[in-house]
């Protein structure tokens, strides 16, 4: 049984207005990315600069293929110029491995 996988990219910037034109750009790029269920853009509280986006998948093999795909790096480069590399690693993956609330038990998502 395969379950979803969550993508997390940090970001960091003093305009605000500049990532999330970058965002929009680069969810406008993957629109129809086979297995990408959807993404949002988050910003730190109390840190206004710090970003992150979350990024979910349907599996793990399909993060998998987009991310080696040709395409990929094309589709996050207005994204990339933000990367926060003050972090030992500016992305994490994580496997859904249990879920709980109202959106899960209505049945508009599952594991």
């Amino acid at each position: 049984m395969s379950a979803q996988v969550q993508v997390v990219i940090y970001h960091q910037a003093d305009d605000v207005g500049e990532v999330l034109a970058a965002y929009h750009e680069s969810s406008r790029r993957m629109a129809g990315t086979p297995g990408l269920l959807g993404n949002e853009l988050q910003q730190g509280v109390p840190d206004g600069r710090s970003f992150a986006v979350v990024s979910r998948w349907a599996e793990w093999d399909d993060f998998a293929a987009w991310e080696r795909s040709v395409g990929h790096q094309e589709q996050t480069a207005p994204l990339r110029p933000f990367r926060d590399h003050t972090r030992p690693r500016p992305f994490e993956v994580f496997r859904v491995a249990a879920r709980y609330g109202a959106a899960f038990e209505r049945g508009e998502a599952s594991s």
